[in-house]
């Protein structure tokens, strides 16, 4: 992994699900990540579910925040559910948060 694709992968970290207090990064909803070296970002990803009506406000705000880091030109943020998202796809890190707040996982 280059080093702007690092800081890519750290902004998912600060993005939220607003319905679930974890990270898109930890919940597994990050399927791909590429960044060329003319600082072009693709981010495969899925939502919880297919009627999850946060989509687009989760890649504007991935957009935003991967607009900011230098060497960024574009994203593109794609959506896909195939495979289904399921909560065997959250990070061990994202279940031991998740138990923290109650959250049977």
């Amino acid at each position: 992994m280059n080093n702007l694709q690092e800081q890519v992968w750290e902004i998912l970290h600060d993005v939220y699900d607003p319905e679930i207090p974890l990270n898109i990064a930890d919940l597994g909803l990050i399927y791909d990540l590429k960044v060329s070296d003319e600082g072009e970002v693709y981010i495969l990803m899925t939502l919880t579910s297919p009627g999850c009506p946060v989509g687009d406000m989760l890649a504007d705000e991935i957009r935003y925040r991967a607009m900011s880091l230098p060497g960024v030109k574009d994203v593109q943020v794609e959506f896909t559910f195939d495979p289904v998202w399921t909560p065997e796809r959250i990070s061990e890190e994202g279940k031991q948060m998740l138990r923290a707040f109650g959250f049977p996982v």
